[in-house]
């Protein structure tokens, strides 16, 4: 996928605006809640009372998953009651893609409507209380990709120009994942997740240099959309599932088939948080 050159606002509108021409000749749902799901954790969808999906490759302008577990589908639907609108496959840097391109569905949802979005993703551990199947609220991040969806012209109407980065994880949300772990007597960590470009997993150097600068969990996704969504005055809750630990002096060899298997057998431990903190929101 070859990445764009950076866009104007007036492109950047006119793509929206066709996009979501386009899901609401599909559906008529108007979500709340925006909920990205990463790698392994497709099947979170399972608590959504469905009322429509539409595909990706359908939507004019969205990008297309190329990543293994990733559906590429929009759903809509309510969970405990709230109107979400969740993305069942998310997009990557490595991909391809341009962090305009990233950003594009978190733009798209806020226009949908959405308020507050909830961000998931499959991570390695580095912190030493860390194990493998934990999962970890984020706290705040750290963008080591080399960019920032927020470079090129910015329109007022959607955010500031240099955004304040102050509390970008909604203090009050990590509080309700606190909250809600501890009545499903859930094991839950809190910590940094450092973003990085990928694919490539890091090297026992590179985990030792992100720990020492203040990093739990590192990873490949989830720092644009946050930023994106921070820009346009989202409230943002995120979660980390540790698929595999990146300790220093203690490496092992991992797989895509290690990480989703983990992805995979704590996924419903993520699917009941998400859902008591989505019916605490």
């Amino acid at each position: 996928m070859a990445r764009e050159g950076i866009q104007t606002w007036d492109q950047i509108h006119k793509q929206l605006n066709e996009a979501t021409e386009y899901i609401h000749s599909q559906t008529d749902f108007k979500p709340t809640i925006g909920i990205i799901l990463g790698t392994g954790l497709g099947s979170l969808v399972d608590g959504i009372e469905m009322a429509g999906t539409v595909d990706y490759d359908k939507i004019p302008h969205f990008p297309v998953s190329t990543v293994e577990s990733h559906a590429g589908r929009l759903l809509f639907g309510y969970l405990k009651g709230k109107p979400v609108v969740c993305m069942q496959g998310r997009f990557h840097y490595y991909e391809g893609y341009s962090f305009q391109q990233i950003a594009f569905p978190v733009r798209v949802m806020k226009k949908l409507g959405m308020e507050t979005m909830i961000v998931s993703n499959a991570a390695g551990g580095m912190n030493p209380n860390f194990r493998a199947g934990d999962i970890m609220v984020i706290k705040d991040h750290i963008n080591f990709f080399p960019g920032n969806p927020l470079i090129g012209p910015n329109d007022d109407t959607w955010g500031d120009r240099f955004p304040d980065m102050y509390e970008v994880y909604n203090c009050g949300y990590v509080t309700l994942a606190r909250d809600v772990a501890l009545k499903q007597n859930l094991r839950l960590q809190e910590g940094v997740y450092v973003g990085l470009t990928g694919p490539c997993l890091e090297t026992s150097a590179e985990y030792r240099m992100l720990r020492g600068f203040g990093a739990d969990a590192v990873g490949m996704s989830t720092v644009p959309e946050v930023i994106t969504a921070h820009h346009q005055h989202n409230k943002i809750l995120g979660f980390s599932i540790i698929t595999d630990m990146g300790l220093a002096d203690n490496m092992h060899p991992c797989s895509l088939e290690d990480v989703i298997g983990t992805a995979s057998a704590t996924e419903p431990k993520l699917r009941d948080l998400i859902a008591g903190c989505v019916e605490g929101m």
